[in-house]
C-alpha cells in the first residue's frame, strides 16, 4: 500500500505542478500569509501525524492499509522536493531539481524490486538466520 500511494502522489503531484507552471490549471500555488508552501511542508506534517500514530496508536491503527497509505504519500511529497532541501534553493524546476526526480524513481524501482521478490528475500533471509544459527550451535560445540 505504501509503494502504490507514494507512486500515486508523486504522480500527481508531478502533473499538477506542471499544470500550474504551464497555466492549464485553474488554481494555483498554496501560499499562507504571503509565504508560498511547497508540497513537502504537508508532506512532513504528513509523517509527523504517522509518527503520533505509531508511537502512541493501538495495533489496529499501526498496521492499519491507511496508515501505509499516508505513510507512502508523506513521502512521496517530501522526495518530490528532495532538491529543494538539499540545497535550501528553490530548484524544482532548474536542471538540479532532476535529482528530486531520479531519487523519486529510485525509490519507486527499489520497493517495486522488493515487493515483486519479497517471497525471495524472505526465504533468504530465513536460509541465512539458519545458516547462523547451525554455524554458532557447531562452534559453540566444538568449543567445549
Amino acid at each position: 500500500m505504501t509503494w502504490i500511494a507514494f507512486g500515486i502522489t508523486w504522480g500527481t503531484v508531478r502533473t499538477i505542478t506542471h499544470g500550474i507552471r504551464g497555466g492549464w490549471l485553474p488554481c494555483g500555488n498554496i501560499s499562507a500569509g504571503g509565504q508560498h508552501l511547497h508540497h513537502y511542508n504537508f508532506g512532513i506534517g504528513t509523517l509527523a501525524g504517522i509518527g503520533i500514530i505509531a508511537v502512541r496508536g493501538d495495533e489496529r491503527a499501526v498496521g492499519h492499509p491507511a496508515v501505509a497509505a499516508a505513510y507512502g504519500a508523506g513521502i512521496a511529497l517530501i522526495a518530490d522536493e528532495f532538491a529543494l532541501l538539499l540545497d535550501l534553493q528553490d530548484v524544482y524546476w532548474a536542471k538540479q531539481g532532476r535529482l528530486s526526480v531520479d531519487i523519486s524513481l529510485g525509490i519507486l524501482s527499489v520497493l517495486g524490486a522488493y515487493l515483486t521478490a519479497k517471497p525471495f528475500w524472505h526465504e533468504c533471509a530465513r536460509v541465512t538466520r539458519h545458516h547462523v544459527v547451525s554455524t554458532a550451535k557447531r562452534n559453540l560445540t566444538a568449543a567445549r
